[in-house]
């Protein structure tokens, strides 16, 4: 499935549902290999949610620069985000449908961190909210 969706839409998203000591996530492939910009990482939404964003930033930023670091509030509806560069050995054990999809081959990764139920960000104070960070 993930390689038949890289075939006919350029990139697959795969979403991880939450466990036991396990916040869920879910990840791109097929978007550096294809258009050129780095996959996209999201930890702590559901599905629906966390799909819509990497899609979103498929269409939003292909073929244009990526604005990392900032303050984003267009890129979904419900709420602004910011894109931050990781590098792919912090994703070693989550990203493992990319892994085999790039083998040895280079490719760069961001994660999408979007703020708690109040609107705060992970590095505001009284944040609060499962969302783990692997970016810097």
């Amino acid at each position: 499935m993930v390689d038949k969706n890289i075939e006919k839409h350029g990139f697959h998203v795969t979403y991880v549902f939450e466990e036991q000591d396990v916040t869920s996530y879910g990840y791109s492939s097929g978007l550096y290999k294809n258009f050129g910009m780095p996959e996209a990482f999201v930890s702590g939404l559901p599905n629906g949610l966390t799909n819509k964003l990497i899609t979103n930033y498929a269409q939003a930023f292909r073929n244009k620069k990526i604005p990392l670091n900032e303050k984003l509030n267009d890129l979904i509806d419900r709420f602004p985000v910011y894109i931050i560069p990781v590098k792919n050995e912090a994703l070693n054990e989550k990203i493992l449908s990319t892994f085999r999809l790039y083998e040895n081959d280079y490719f760069e990764s961001v994660q999408i961190i979007f703020p708690d139920l109040d609107g705060k960000f992970p590095e505001e104070t009284g944040y609060d909210y499962d969302q783990e960070i692997f970016g810097d």
